[in-house]
């Protein structure tokens, strides 16, 4: 049985852009679910700063993750979260099941 890819990114809107990034995050998240290797996309805004995202994301193999990278959504949701955070691009920590 093939392992699934897990992973969460995290990245912080700049000043004043929270609010885009989670309507682009909220839009974004529709089109992942709707992929069909992906089982779970939730993303959510830290309680403590509202500047701070998460994503949590599963998909069923590397496969279903290497055809989410490479999905022609995530071209145009990258390049305007790009503009609207302070890191260069969103940080991703892949994770494995114990």
């Amino acid at each position: 049985m093939t392992e699934p890819t897990i992973l969460h990114a995290t990245f912080t809107a700049r000043n004043g852009h929270g609010d885009q990034v989670a309507d682009l995050l909220r839009d974004f998240a529709e089109t992942v679910r709707a992929e069909e290797g992906n089982v779970v996309f939730d993303a959510f805004r830290l309680a403590d700063d509202p500047n701070s995202f998460f994503v949590y994301e599963v998909y069923r193999d590397e496969a279903a993750f290497q055809a989410h990278i490479g999905a022609p959504a995530g071209i145009p949701f990258n390049a305007a979260l790009r503009e609207l955070i302070v890191e260069p691009s969103s940080q991703l920590t892949f994770l494995r099941r114990i």
